[in-house]
């Protein structure tokens, strides 16, 4: 038989400094409220072959599946702006990699299992309702489409977790295509140790973008693709209105996927300024502000890079900023694509600055209506077709302004009809890529509360098997899909640590 867990651990295998070797802690009485079938044969791993007592046991941290060499990861990072030379994974530990079907690696990590040397005073845990949000919420990432850490399993510890009031602890495990970080170069740079960085970059190449050549400069190469990978990641968080919350170079993957579901939450009526992070306290990583900061994290990649780009200075600076001044660029090619896609646009031979302000004019009225973003996109998609359902739908949205948004439907209609396939084509493409379901804040919210007081799965299981299925209709379910009510709206969201 073989093994459930075909462990090939390539980071413990690294040199002894870029990490601590932890075993993580027992807890009293888990329970094993869910687990991802599909990922895991994804994964080539074999759970059926496992019993639920035995599963429930390793994902909760008391026992090692076979293979498994369990380590905290060192990194360092910037905190809204503040750097801090060692951070690492303070209540996670990385069980090791296993590879799936396509030879591919995934990190599985247990996050929430015990105080590792990189605590900083805390007490390693997890409590039930961050670990409940991000499971909903990466796995709904990937049903949308989205480069994202993903939940293969999650349990209660049966033990309580001490946050402003006592809460029921538990433990996600966590897969990954690496959980190397921006803040893992950082924190070497920052101890001037050039051969760990040039150790890590031959490592993250070899792991993630083994097309960038080893006998070049693949450090820059290194730096091209995280540029790459980024400018796409946060051009999808847009256009479904993402917004992650909490953007600290220790929480920006080099792989290019989404991680650390702190207090992220999605859009509901649309706001370029929206926050709802409540340590965002000045906006930094408000919703219009993510490219921005991506770009301010690839440039603290640069600057740990430099010392392995060039033995020169000068030369290391001006080939790394050679490289970042393409992320504008890059990324805007990114946002205007997938913005044109859910108008129903692909022909990208007209004018970039006529589509962008077709769009932006779009965002504009948007923002003073206070209209709900994945609504009226879902809505336009139905209409695409139809004039008689494209007249009824300022009354449907309730938009005060008519005509401006009718004279906008008119230019729309218009940039439509250059469309080759602009009648065949438009509706379809739209309703594959303006989702009719999104984790909505206030769903989700629910989802915890029934866990944490009744311990009640129901509404979590439910939202589940929703949300993985973002773009199709499932009007039996349509109160997943509404916006909420005022009553309902969550206004702040918490990171849980």
């Amino acid at each position: 038989m073989n093994p459930p867990f075909p462990f090939n651990n390539s980071y413990a295998r690294l040199p002894a400094r870029f990490f601590q070797r932890q075993q993580p802690e027992p807890v009293a009485l888990p329970e094993l409220f869910a687990f991802n079938d599909a990922l895991a044969n994804n994964l080539g791993l074999n759970p059926a072959e496992v019993s639920l007592e035995q599963k429930t046991d390793w994902f909760a941290g008391n026992q090692l599946p076979p293979g498994a060499d369990p380590l905290a990861m060192a990194y360092a990072g910037h905190q809204f702006g503040h750097f801090v030379p060692q951070l690492g994974d303070g209540r996670a530990l990385l069980l090791g990699e296993v590879l799936d079907a396509r030879g591919r690696a995934f990190d599985i990590q247990l996050k929430g299992s015990g105080r590792t040397a990189f605590s900083r005073g805390g007490d390693g845990r997890a409590a039930l309702g961050p670990v409940l949000r991000e499971y909903l919420l990466s796995e709904a990432m990937h049903a949308l489409g989205i480069p994202t850490t993903r939940a293969l399993a999650a349990v209660t510890t049966g033990q309580p977790v001490q946050r402003d009031t006592l809460l029921p602890g538990a433990i996600v495990t966590r897969v990954a295509r690496s959980h190397v970080r921006v803040g893992t170069f950082q924190y070497f740079a920052a101890r001037q140790d050039v051969d760990a960085i040039r150790t890590l970059v031959q490592y993250t190449c070899r792991r993630l973008y083994p097309d960038v050549p080893e006998q070049a400069n693949a450090a820059l190469g290194l730096l091209q693709r995280v540029v790459e990978a980024q400018a796409g990641l946060v051009a999808q968080w847009l256009a479904v209105g993402f917004i992650h919350g909490v953007m600290n170079t220790d929480n920006c993957a080099v792989s290019g996927e989404t991680i650390d579901y702190g207090p992220c939450a999605f859009l509901d009526e649309y706001d370029p300024a929206k926050v709802f992070s409540s340590i965002d306290r000045n906006g930094r990583y408000a919703y219009a502000n993510q490219p921005n900061m991506a770009g301010w994290n690839l440039t603290r990649l640069a600057e740990a890079l430099l010392p392995v780009i060039s033995n020169s200075q000068d030369e290391a600076a001006e080939k790394a900023n050679a490289v970042l001044e393409n992320y504008p660029g890059y990324f805007r090619d990114q946002w205007l694509m997938r913005m044109r896609a859910k108008l129903g646009l692909a022909d990208e031979s007209c004018e970039d600055r006529e589509d962008s302000a077709l769009i932006q004019n779009l965002l504009d009225i948007l923002h003073a209506e206070s209209a709900d973003f994945t609504v009226v996109f879902r809505a336009l998609s139905h209409a695409a077709e139809d004039s008689a359902k494209l007249e009824q739908l300022p009354l449907l949205l309730d938009l005060s302004d008519d005509a401006r948004f009718r004279a906008w439907v008119e230019d729309w209609q218009l940039r439509l009809q250059s469309e080759p396939d602009h009648a065949a084509c438009a509706k379809q493409r739209m309703l594959n890529t303006n989702p009719a379901f999104i984790p909505r804040n206030h769903q989700v919210q629910r989802a915890i509360a029934a866990a944490e007081q009744q311990q009640d799965f129901s509404i979590f299981d439910q939202l589940q098997t929703v949300l993985s299925r973002p773009y199709d209709e499932q009007p039996e379910h349509a109160e997943y899909q509404n916006p909420p009510k005022p009553e309902q709206r969550v206004l702040e969201t918490f990171c849980g640590t």
